[in-house]
């Protein structure tokens, strides 16, 4: 069946996904309880779109399609604030952070959704696994062919959303020396990683997609779990590197930082992405994955290297009349803030240091979520 036509979007136009986990008030565990959740949200208007997730054990909230980031931010807390009042009535709690520090993936149940229990028959224990949390931001795209430049021209930014938004350094009750430990279970999917380096979408749809499709391997866009991939049904491209931020405010940050950063490269400030950018990918994604902000990358044009929070700052600096003209100044001024303090997966290291417990850390991540940043900031 062909790919479906690209719907055009308004430029720059923005969304933002967020998977949550679900915690047990008595024991900081996870608790299977989407289906109870979403039962009682379901009873009154929610102000955005909630949906199960792989496992009874998470959810996912999705903003509808924003221009600015203090209406993006807006809805998040919105959002969140229904999410917490809900699950106070059922002794739920709501958390961020791209992993749970301490759940065993074999306890963990599969939501009775024909996709997920197709996904799980075919991926076996990965799926359950695949308890780990993300967000995912999607920028508008006025083309196709726009949509297949930003992708490309992104690849050598990744490591600053990986870095930015790290957030699970723990895992399986240890410390696993990764600020993102999280995106190790994503790289476990055959159809993980890059998007093939194509800048036509003809050529895209016609011929590279055609032919995953004659393999069988694929059926939709949806069997890819790329770094960053179109969603033509959209008019996207979605950005699924970050982990979940422990809070709403630092997860708008992100998106508008991105959103910054897709307007100046649609001004061609750079040269236009090629195949041999992606030399480096990998590593760089590495580094992000493991040290955070203190990894390092090279630069792909130039193969200088950098580390990451060095070259994250130099970025926002020269974004800096975009993100005026697009309204979201606060959001950079956020990301510098993180630059300074630290990423969540620091915090949660010295909130661990601190008490000795991983318990300790699901309440920070709790509290974090509830109250906002001056509490993750504590």
């Amino acid at each position: 069946m062909p790919l479906e036509p690209f719907k055009s979007s308004d430029s720059l136009t923005m969304g933002v996904e967020l998977e949550l986990q679900l915690v047990n008030t008595y024991d900081l565990d996870l608790s299977s309880s989407a289906n109870d959740l979403l039962e009682l949200l379901g009873r009154k208007p929610f102000p955005g779109v909630v949906t199960p997730e792989m496992t009874q054990s998470m959810i996912e909230i999705a903003t509808s399609v924003q221009r600015e980031h203090a209406p993006l931010l807006a809805q998040l807390q919105h959002m969140r604030d229904a999410l917490v009042a809900a699950g106070d009535r059922i002794n739920i709690e709501l958390a961020g952070g791209g992993t749970h520090p301490f759940q065993r993936w074999f306890e963990q149940r599969i939501f009775s959704k024909p996709r997920f229990q197709e996904l799980s028959g075919l991926y076996g224990y990965l799926a359950k696994q695949f308890t780990v949390f993300g967000q995912h931001v999607h920028i508008g795209c006025a083309s196709a062919d726009e949509a297949l430049f930003l992708l490309h021209s992104l690849n050598r930014y990744v490591p600053h959303f990986i870095a930015l938004s790290a957030s699970s350094p723990f895992s399986q009750g240890i410390d696993t020396l990764f600020d993102s430990a999280r995106l190790n279970s994503v790289f476990a999917f055959p159809l993980s990683g890059r998007a093939p380096f194509v800048l036509d979408w003809d050529e895209f749809a016609n011929a590279y997609f055609i032919k995953m499709e004659s393999t069988g391997v694929v059926k939709s866009m949806k069997d890819f779990y790329w770094d960053i991939r179109p969603k033509p049904e959209y008019g996207t491209i979605e950005l699924r590197v970050c982990d979940t931020p422990l809070t709403v405010e630092r997860a708008a940050a992100l998106a508008c930082y991105l959103q910054a950063l897709c307007r100046c490269l649609l001004e061609r400030e750079e040269s236009r992405p090629e195949e041999d950018d992606y030399l480096v990918y990998t590593y760089n994604r590495f580094q992000a994955c493991r040290f955070g902000l203190d990894g390092m990358m090279v630069k792909p044009k130039t193969r200088e290297q950098i580390s990451i929070r060095d070259d994250v700052l130099a970025t926002v600096n020269r974004l800096a009349p975009h993100a005026e003209a697009l309204r979201s100044s606060a959001a950079l001024e956020e990301i510098e803030r993180t630059l300074t303090q630290g990423n969540d997966a620091a915090y949660l290291r010295r909130c661990f240091g601190q008490s000795g417990s991983v318990q300790a850390v699901v309440r920070a991540s709790v509290d974090a979520m509830r109250h906002g940043p001056d509490q993750a900031a504590s």
